[in-house]
């Protein structure tokens, strides 16, 4: 079996963190977004992917090459102008005579789920979309659905027609390509495969399979918080790297060959430690963290469920928490991120001129890569630091700091 894998976009919601780094290859649960997609899809039969790239293409290239380290067969297709998700689909065209998972390069999605999706397909003998369930429904694209097929498609719809919404994963039928051929552009300038989908419920049909495990879009970096939390809350316990005497570790925690614990570190799982890193001594290492390639935790510094991407430092007397730290980073002495506000309202956070509601009580810094900050140094909740930037010894960050500022 085939699939399609759509990872062109630059994944502008989730800046700084991709300024640098194609959104497919952003680390989570030890791997990046894209590899546990594939893992998903070589669980449930498939053996060969296309995966449509755009933005940074060769850095993707270059990591997944053909796909034999994931015993699977990969070719790329460039997509040079981003047309929206029904051009992207229409760049495969005449490659599928079969039917094909077709989904993003950072949705998360279950194996049963896909298995379920599979059955579906060869008992109606039609394409499938999922579909998911919402608390609001009217941000999104909600369908109608009548004897698990769909009917219709309502944008953004003002009045309730219900919960379910397009979770952007597909099982097609090769004839797709003919409906994308026919789907007219967009209000937004854009080919919609929503579109196309609903020409092709019109003619023959679509089917609909509501997911039953874990599912997340990846819009926007705490998003990306909650994907490594829940796929690290499926990890089993490794240690192949160096465990110094006086280590406390407890809980599925991975220590990857090549990295080092010092005496004096208590690590509470779930916590992935990549080949390189350097911890401790005397570290207190908390859920949910994840630490990429050749990163150092240090002397006496706490670290709670964050990301911390490659080459990045964070030495002594430091706390950081519900954090995303960019790649080759460096936090000064005494470096203090808060992740909690005062009144203990959920944190806001300014994204392109707009301040957004996360919904969430707990979140701390978003930071881009190549970001230092100066010996006691502080970090308000939900501050967003672009690449480059530094603070001061001293120094309050909040709010955004553009690329290259400096705060005293």
């Amino acid at each position: 079996m085939r699939a399609l894998i759509m990872a062109a976009g630059e994944g502008t919601r989730l800046k700084p963190i991709t300024d640098n780094t194609p959104k497919p290859l952003l680390m989570v649960g030890g791997k990046p977004l894209l590899t546990h997609t594939l893992e998903a899809l070589k669980a449930v039969g498939v053996t060969k992917v296309s995966i449509v790239v755009g933005f940074q293409s060769e850095r993707i290239r270059k990591f997944y090459q053909k796909g034999s380290s994931l015993g699977l067969e990969i070719d790329y297709i460039e997509q040079k102008e981003r047309k929206g998700t029904a051009h992207a689909i229409g760049m495969a065209d005449g490659r599928f005579q079969e039917p094909f998972f077709c989904m993003a390069g950072d949705v998360m999605v279950s194996s049963k789920d896909l298995t379920s999706m599979m059955d579906i397909q060869r008992s109606k003998e039609t394409s499938v979309m999922s579909a998911v369930a919402v608390k609001n429904p009217s941000a999104y694209g909600v369908l109608r659905v009548q004897d698990g097929m769909m009917r219709e498609i309502v944008e953004k719809p003002q009045k309730p027609v219900g919960n379910l919404i397009n979770a952007s994963i597909y099982l097609l039928d090769p004839s797709i390509f003919e409906y994308i051929r026919s789907t007219a552009i967009s209000s937004r300038g854009e080919y919609e495969i929503t579109d196309t989908l609903s020409l092709m419920a019109a003619k023959e049909g679509v089917a609909v399979h509501e997911l039953q495990g874990e599912w997340l879009d990846i819009g926007s970096p705490w998003d990306l918080l909650e994907a490594n939390r829940k796929i690290m809350e499926h990890m089993e316990r490794r240690i192949d790297g160096k465990v110094e005497p006086g280590c406390h570790i407890h809980g599925a925690v991975v220590v990857e060959e090549g990295a080092r614990i010092r005496s004096g570190s208590y690590i509470e799982g779930p916590v992935y430690i990549s080949t390189g890193c350097d911890i401790g001594p005397n570290c207190y290492i908390r859920a949910h963290t994840c630490l990429g390639q050749d990163c150092r935790v240090g002397n006496a510094c706490e670290v709670k469920n964050t990301l911390v991407f490659a080459g990045s430092k964070i030495p002594h007397q430091t706390y950081v928490g519900d954090s995303i730290i960019g790649q080759n980073c460096n936090l000064g002495a005494g470096t203090k991120v808060a992740n909690l506000r005062f009144d203990h309202s959920s944190i806001r956070v300014k994204v392109k001129d707009r301040e957004v509601d996360t919904g969430l009580r707990k979140l701390g810094v978003i930071m881009g890569d190549n970001v230092n900050t100066g010996i006691n140094s502080i970090i308000l909740p939900g501050t967003i630091i672009h690449q480059g930037a530094s603070i001061g010894p001293g120094g309050k960050a909040q709010g955004v700091i553009g690329p290259g500022s400096f705060i005293r």
